[in-house]
């Protein structure tokens, strides 16, 4: 009896390691809920959707392991970004929506995230929606998968194979928003102009604001009307917001030469990334199933005579058998892995770096758009602190301290 029970155990286990799910996949086209009242300008949030974490491994052979081609994953933190800054847009439900390349005290509600997977297949993403006040609205994770029909011919080019992801989250901040009173949206807006004026002159609003010890930010009052330092600072708050639109249409050029072979990169990756997992799994269903195979076999081994040792011996070689064939799943699963890898390399070339242009000067500004940004803001709020006369005009190219000739770290042509 023992010995049946034993067996009875083994193959309840095998049945549960050889479950399989099965997975619903369709079309989103269902619209974003829009807002059930008018929303007076004022009452109008502006919204910076921050670039993704790419959440790219430090290890290359945890790089490897997750599918993750670098140059492919930095695109789309900054693909996904512009995309949900259009979708957003779109609704209607806000103020102006902008991707930034990182946080901004400029505007009132920031869209922070991180790429938990992206494929042809799948995308799973982190999102978290701050407000200038510091109160979180939601910290969740989003997870969509295509459908095989999102990347045939007659599905429109502007409905992404994971839209669920960005309708879900249009209507989790549609729900928050609907939440807040108008006096509570006033105190978003105002938060908003305060911190700013704090960060920019300190000295003048140290007192207006106060972090409290959950992180939050309280307004303790408020500048008046007629305050020239608040009219400067709007006046610089301005500026910078010209400084980020620049880039905005930056991210959008970078979408648009990306759409296409970021959208066959998904299209040829969907298959593959399908037959990946599914190897992976079949993988670890046979190394499961073979290794309780074997310790049953062993423990009828122990039983000497009659089918009892026969039987063991044979569900050792099944065991054995068993494991051989999640091995060789495993290494097909790696040569698909090869190829998606291969797939990424190929788009990522396709992919270049953007710069950007300033309305009343030419500046030419290199490296990431987190580097563009940070040297453009800098540029403006030094600028500022010059005409306020905090800080010498610059009269000659020569550094005092070392005596040696300098050069600024953009180039600006004065029109």
């Amino acid at each position: 009896m023992k010995s049946l029970r034993i067996a009875l155990l083994a193959l309840a286990v095998l049945s549960m390691v050889g479950c399989s799910t099965t997975i619903v996949r369709r079309v989103d086209l269902t619209p974003p809920k829009q807002s059930s009242r008018p929303i007076p300008e004022d009452q109008l949030l502006d919204v910076g959707v921050v670039v993704f974490d790419s959440n790219i491994p430090e290890l290359y052979d945890d790089i490897i392991e997750a599918n993750i081609t670098p140059e492919i994953r930095r695109a789309e933190a900054n693909w996904i970004v512009n995309y949900t800054k259009e979708y957003l847009q779109a609704t209607g439900n806000w103020g102006a929506v902008r991707a930034i390349p990182e946080p901004s005290l400029a505007v009132d509600l920031l869209i922070t995230g991180a790429i938990l997977h992206s494929d042809g297949e799948s995308q799973v993403l982190q999102i978290k929606a701050t407000d200038s006040r510091g109160v979180v609205w939601f910290d969740d994770i989003f997870e969509a998968r295509a459908s095989k029909y999102s990347y045939e011919a007659g599905v429109p080019r502007n409905i992404d194979p994971f839209q669920t992801n960005y309708r879900e989250l249009s209507d989790k901040l549609l729900e928050y928003q609907e939440s807040l009173t108008p006096e509570e949206v006033l105190e978003i807006r105002s938060t908003t102009l305060v911190r700013y004026g704090k960060d920019v002159v300190p000295e003048a609003f140290g007192d207006y604001v106060l972090q409290e010890t959950n992180g939050r930010y309280r307004l303790n009052r408020l500048p008046t009307p007629d305050d020239p330092t608040m009219s400067n600072v709007r006046q610089l708050l301005e500026r910078e917001l010209v400084i980020i639109d620049t880039l905005d249409e930056s991210f959008d050029r970078f979408a648009t030469n990306m759409d296409e072979p970021y959208w066959i990169w998904r299209e040829q990756s969907y298959p593959l990334a399908i037959a990946f997992r599914e190897e992976r799994q079949r993988s670890k269903t046979r190394i499961a199933s073979g290794i309780v195979l074997a310790v049953v076999g062993a423990f009828f081994q122990r039983q000497t005579g009659g089918l009892n040792e026969i039987g063991g011996y044979t569900a050792v070689i099944g065991g054995g058998t068993e494991i051989l064939g999640g091995v060789r799943n495993r290494n097909d699963a790696k040569l698909d892995q090869e190829r998606l890898h291969e797939i990424g390399i190929s788009a990522s070339q396709q992919i270049s770096p953007m710069t950007i242009e300033l309305e009343n000067a030419t500046i030419t500004l290199q490296g990431t758009f987190e580097e563009q940004y940070e040297k453009a803001v800098k540029y403006i709020r030094e600028t500022y602190q010059r005409e306020l006369g905090n800080i010498p005009d610059p009269d000659s190219s020569m550094d005092e301290s070392t005596g040696e000739e300098t050069t600024d770290e953009f180039i600006q042509d004065t029109e």
